[in-house]
C-alpha cells in the first residue's frame, strides 16, 4: 500500500512517527502552514516557520524516504489578529518555491470580516501564482461555514477542481459534492471523521474526487490514520486500486497541478512538470 498524506503538521511530529510513517507505507505528504498553538506576535517568525517548512521539515522526511511539500498561506484563526496582517506581503515570495503546490491553509475559523478580507486576498495570490488551493472549514458551525466558503470560491473566478474544501463530515460532503471542488476528510481518534464513517461515505460518493488526511498536529491525532483507512476500505470489500486511487493517485492527480510535485521513484511514478510518469 503506497500512502500520500495530502495534509499533515509534521513539525509537530517527532523522528518516530516519521520513521513509523515510512513503514506503513507513507511515500509522500504535504504539510500545510497552520496555526502554532500559540499566538504569533509579527511577521518575521511566520517567515522563520515557513523557512523550516521548505528547508528543514523536507530533509527531515528525505531520511525516511519521505518526499515533503507544502503550502503556505496565513490561516483563518490568525487572520483575526492585526499583528499577522504584514505576513500577506512576504508570502508571494514563499510561494514561488520549489516543492510549494498550493495556498494554504485558507478559509475560516470563526467567519468575521477579517477573514473574509484575508481569504479572499489569498484566493487572488492563488490565482497570480496558479497555484491550487486548500480550503479549511470552520470547526463550529460547519454547515454555514462551508457553504460561504464554496461562495467565496465561485466569487474568485478559480476552476473549483483547484480547490480542495477540507475537514468534511457527513453534514458537508453533499454541499461540495456537487461543486466541482475536491473533498478531503481529516480521520482522527476522536473527532471530525474516523475510518468507519469514512467508507461509508467511500460507498456512497464513490471514489474520485476524494482526499483522505491525517492532518495530524499538536493535539491528539494519529499519523497513521491514512493507513488505517486504507485497511477498512479492504476490508469492506474495495479493491487494492481502489484504495490504490484513494491514497496515491487522488493527492498525486490534486497537487499535480501545481508542476511541482517531486515522488520518489520509488513509489513507482516520477513527476515532471503536469504530467505524470508511470514507473515500470
Amino acid at each position: 500500500m503506497r500512502i500520500f498524506d495530502p495534509h499533515i503538521h509534521m513539525t509537530s511530529r517527532t523522528t518516530d512517527d516519521y520513521e513509523a510513517m515510512a513503514a506503513a507505507g507513507v511515500r509522500a505528504l504535504v504539510e500545510p502552514a497552520f496555526w502554532l498553538g500559540q499566538p504569533r506576535t509579527s511577521a518575521a517568525s511566520f517567515a522563520d516557520y515557513f523557512d523550516s517548512l521548505v528547508g528543514w521539515e523536507p530533509f527531515r522526511a528525505g531520511q525516511f524516504g519521505i518526499a515533503h511539500h507544502c503550502t503556505i498561506a496565513l490561516n483563518p484563526k490568525e487572520a483575526n489578529d492585526p499583528r499577522c496582517r504584514e505576513v500577506l506581503e512576504i508570502i508571494p515570495r514563499y510561494l514561488a518555491k520549489d516543492r510549494v503546490v498550493a495556498v494554504g491553509e485558507v478559509g475560516y475559523d470563526s467567519m468575521t470580516p477579517e477573514e473574509d478580507e484575508v481569504f479572499a486576498a489569498q484566493l487572488a495570490l492563488a490565482r497570480e501564482s496558479g497555484l491550487p488551493v486548500l480550503v479549511h472549514t470552520p470547526h463550529r458551525d460547519k454547515v454555514a461555514g462551508t457553504r460561504r466558503t464554496l461562495d467565496v470560491v465561485r466569487e474568485a473566478g478559480i476552476a473549483p477542481e483547484r480547490v480542495v474544501v477540507d475537514h468534511l463530515n457527513e453534514l458537508t460532503v453533499g454541499l461540495v459534492a456537487g461543486s466541482g471542488c475536491w473533498m478531503g476528510f481529516s480521520i482522527y481518534p476522536d473527532t471530525k471523521m474516523d475510518e468507519r464513517r469514512m467508507v461509508k461515505i467511500l460507498q456512497e460518493y464513490g471514489t474520485a474526487g476524494i482526499l483522505i488526511n491525517s492532518a495530524a498536529d499538536w493535539g491528539r491525532s494519529d499519523p497513521l490514520k491514512t493507513r488505517r483507512t486504507g485497511e477498512a476500505m479492504l476490508a469492506a470489500g474495495f479493491s487494492d486500486d481502489d484504495v490504490d486511487r484513494v491514497l496515491w493517485r487522488n493527492p498525486v492527480e490534486f497537487y499535480g497541478q501545481s508542476g511541482r510535485l517531486a515522488l520518489d521513484t520509488a513509489a513507482g511514478e516520477t513527476f515532471a512538470g503536469n504530467s505524470i510518469k508511470r514507473g515500470g
